[in-house]
């Protein structure tokens, strides 16, 4: 398939409340780097060639992102900062709105970009370190291709010593994504890999990938998102509290055979943040990781 001649804008889901972190998280500064993670990828991505920014963020940080992490990003980049709402819904689903208070989830934050988005994008999240390698490898996708792709991280580079994690496994068939299956409290027992998979402790291959929001999508998606969307409001019950999620909006275009995602495999280590505890660790590693770039 024919690529595009201009690179990829890279979107950024920093809306999140960080509630388990205790605080903005996507903004938080790595000690001894003294970057935020998302500062971090975003140079990553403008050394890969990209020229455009969209932040998707919330009110609580929007000073501190305009006053003090935009002057730290380089001149030659557009950035253009987008605000997730709770209210941004269509006005027959406003009854929705009672009694909710986190935001709709990913997929809806993605859904907010819609309007600036007239070409691929990289799409991300601000507290998940990816590493330059990710960004060049979609970039060039593009260049190539104009199916959407993804960069799927060796499941074993995802695990934590704190415990269990959840992940989103990846199915892949002659180098496209077929599913994603999520498995639950992941970890080493006897030796071995396991999680919970609908309901059920299995075996996973040290070999799987893992999804890690690090996704190259195209416009055309944005109209299975806004679909989806609305559906999920649609059934939405004002108890439960359910998000809706990007990789399930995937999930269903693949499945209508609406889209075709490639798979890369990551040459970088991921590295993320839950809680603070985890700040001083996981900045010393990506400060290693980084050396001699």
């Amino acid at each position: 398939m024919i690529g595009i001649e201009q690179p990829p804008k890279l979107i950024i889901l920093a809306g999140g409340l960080g509630s388990r972190f205790g605080g903005n998280k996507q903004v938080a500064k790595l000690p001894s780097i003294d970057k935020s993670i998302m500062e971090l990828s975003i140079i990553d991505a403008h050394h890969a060639g990209v020229q455009d920014v969209i932040l998707i963020i919330n009110d609580k940080v929007r000073s501190l992102i305009e006053n003090v992490i935009l002057p730290r990003l380089p001149k030659a980049l557009n950035i253009t900062l987008v605000q997730q709402r709770l209210s941004d819904i269509p006005n027959e689903f406003i009854d929705c709105l009672a009694g909710r208070e986190k935001p709709w989830g990913t997929g809806h934050a993605l859904l907010c970009a819609k309007p600036y988005v007239d070409k691929p994008a990289i799409v991300i999240t601000a507290d998940d370190y990816y590493g330059p390698d990710a960004f060049e490898q979609l970039v060039e996708h593009f260049q190539h291709h104009s199916n959407m792709a993804m960069v799927a991280y060796p499941i074993i580079n995802t695990l934590s010593d704190q415990g269990g994690v959840n992940r989103g496994v990846c199915q892949v068939q002659a180098q496209q994504l077929h599913s994603v299956e999520e498995a639950l409290d992941i970890r080493f027992e006897n030796g071995e890999l396991s999680g919970d998979i609908a309901g059920k402790r299995c075996k996973i291959a040290s070999s799987a990938l893992a999804s890690m929001t690090c996704w190259g999508v195209t416009p055309s998606l944005f109209d299975s998102l806004e679909a989806g969307f609305n559906a999920f409001l649609r059934n939405y019950d004002n108890g439960v509290k359910k998000e809706y999620y990007l990789p399930d909006c995937i999930q269903h275009s693949i499945n209508k055979g609406l889209q075709t995602v490639s798979v890369y495999q990551a040459k970088s280590h991921w590295y993320g943040i839950t809680y603070k505890s985890e700040l001083d660790i996981v900045a010393r590693k990506i400060y290693e990781a980084r050396q001699g770039r």
